[in-house]
């Protein structure tokens, strides 16, 4: 098909070799009546991942548009990988999708059914899609299916309060100018780019989810963000969390309409981060990190803190029982 691509689908791929097959065939197999580019980006990947998107940029150099790392740009959290990224995008191209390569897309009119959603609203920034989850651990799907209970408009009171994993990335397309060229450094700098990103659409017009389940997220794969996470080191994590309270801080002063609802996240968000299991000397730096935050907390999460501490298992049973009915039932 010729002509300029209407999508510029973001690939990141990192040591997923095992799994990038699947994903790369998802974007392929795509029936659309517009072009279509992959932008498909290897950060230095160790095992044959870089092979494999050689043999379908090879196959389909229409669609499949290669860059390969000589050095890891993940891991200098300098927003290098944004950058390389934006810039790789086609410059007339109207909508993003994602789907890191170890996710894929089970449904071959994902793409086509999203944007004709959004060519016929335009007060719509974002549409996405039930999201199926394959443990590779278990090797099988799980019961549990992302979005499965919200189908249409998306209250955005709840994407913020929800987080990063409320909507499955690999489920989402949006509208360029979101993120493109005008993006507030305050989202930019934060460790991960997919949250903001999804605030940012709700703050912005409305955002739909499509009752089809289309994409799968795979968790505790080689590569995946999920197994990241189970490294712990206390200076990445607070660096980390440091970057997120600022990003959601940068949103509640340009949108004050929902500053509750982000000082909401932020308590909460400090509140589950605490590295109680590592020791002392860890959680006294970590809460000294957000001493500021803290000092600002409501009754509400002051007493949300204590009970992090609380190991009278029966007192902490009551006290999640009784918050889960008033509040903490709006982040799960």
């Amino acid at each position: 098909m010729t002509g300029d691509p209407l999508v510029s689908i973001r690939c990141l791929v990192y040591n997923h070799e095992p799994y990038l097959r699947q994903c790369l065939d998802g974007f392929v197999m795509q029936k659309t009546t517009f072009p279509f580019e992959a932008i498909v980006h290897d950060d230095a990947s160790t095992d044959g991942s870089a092979a494999i998107i050689r043999e379908y940029a090879e196959k389909f150099p229409d669609i499949i548009k290669p860059i390969y790392e000589t050095e890891n740009q993940y891991s200098k959290h300098d927003g290098s990988l944004n950058r390389i990224m934006d810039a790789a995008m086609h410059l007339n191209s109207k909508y993003i999708a994602y789907c890191e390569g170890d996710d894929y897309w089970i449904d071959p009119n994902k793409l086509q059914l999203q944007v004709d959603f959004l060519e016929s609203h335009p007060d719509y920034s974002m549409c996405c899609n039930c999201t199926r989850i394959y443990s590779e651990d278990k090797k099988s799907f799980t019961k549990r299916v992302l979005l499965q209970d919200c189908h249409g408009d998306m209250n955005p009171e709840e994407i913020i309060l929800k987080g990063g994993l409320f909507i499955a990335t690999c489920s989402i397309l949006l509208r360029k100018f979101i993120k493109w060229p005008d993006y507030p450094s305050y989202c930019k700098d934060c460790h991960v780019s997919d949250y903001p990103l999804q605030i940012m659409c709700a703050m912005k017009g409305k955002v739909y989810c499509h009752p089809r389940s289309m994409s799968v997220y795979r968790i505790g794969g080689s590569g995946s963000w999920t197994k990241r996470q189970r490294e712990f080191d206390l200076e990445d994590t607070i660096k980390a969390r440091k970057s997120e309270v600022a990003m959601l801080k940068g949103f509640a002063e340009e949108y004050p309409k929902y500053v509750k609802v982000f000082n909401d996240r932020i308590a909460y968000y400090i509140n589950l981060g605490i590295p109680i299991s590592k020791g002392e000397n860890a959680v006294e730096l970590y809460l000294s990190t957000f001493k500021k935050e803290i000092e600002r907390y409501t009754w509400k999460w002051r007493i949300h803190l204590r009970m992090r501490f609380v190991q009278n298992k029966y007192l902490q049973y009551a006290y999640y029982q009784i918050s889960n009915r008033l509040f903490l039932h709006r982040f799960a």
